[in-house]
């Protein structure tokens, strides 16, 4: 897979270039676009190991946390959502988003709302694939920290690993790596044993 194309812009305290922002319009539905630090990053639709374990894992999460079976319930999880956060402003597509109910009581919003979302997740899962690693470890990482996401998970379906972090004070705190097969409570969805061997099955 290529590494995601960028286009940049001169001043980082500026808001979007206007071309930039035309660019993140154009891109076609093929590819999946964003713009962090106001640079535009493009990237291929993910590979199959990237896509069967984003499905394994939003699938193993929707009925107990969203439909609370099985499950406490009580959060809205959405797949690869595009979420606009600070005054930039940043666009970012997660692999995996999660808010508490409580915070989004209503997840279509008003008729005629717009497609993307502007409210910070409380969680967030990113699926690392070679030529996206970097940039979802750094930049992306780098904004939810900025924008108070309470936690973030990063998965490797080629590693077969679970990062679990935390933000305290301001920072990312590593709570725990768990791999291949093991049966995980992982926050801030400790209430159900997550098989991780469910993300990796073919």
């Amino acid at each position: 897979m290529a590494a995601p194309a960028a286009i940049k812009r001169l001043d980082p305290n500026a808001p979007n270039d206007p071309a930039v922002e035309a660019a993140f319009q154009a891109v076609p539905a093929t590819m999946v676009a964003e713009i962090v630090d106001g640079e535009l990053h493009t990237m291929p639709r993910p590979a199959r190991p990237h896509a069967n374990s984003a499905s394994a894992l939003g699938g193993e999460l929707y009925g107990p946390f969203r439909r609370g079976k099985g499950g406490p319930g009580g959060w809205v999880i959405l797949d690869e959502p595009e979420i606009h956060l600070g005054p930039k402003p940043d666009k970012v597509v997660p692999d995996l988003a999660g808010w508490r109910r409580e915070r989004m009581p209503d997840a279509l919003g008003p008729e005629g709302a717009p497609s993307y979302y502007e409210l910070a997740p409380d969680w967030v899962c990113e699926i690392l694939s070679p030529s996206t690693e970097a940039h979802d470890r750094g930049k992306k990482m780098r904004v939810y920290r900025r924008e108070g996401v309470r936690h973030a998970w990063l998965v490797n379906p080629l590693a077969r690993t679970l990062e679990v972090y935390r933000l305290h004070e301001g920072q990312w705190i590593l709570v725990d790596t768990f791999e291949e097969d093991t049966v995980v409570r992982a926050e801030p969805f400790d209430a159900i044993e997550l098989p991780l061997a469910n993300l990796w099955e073919r």
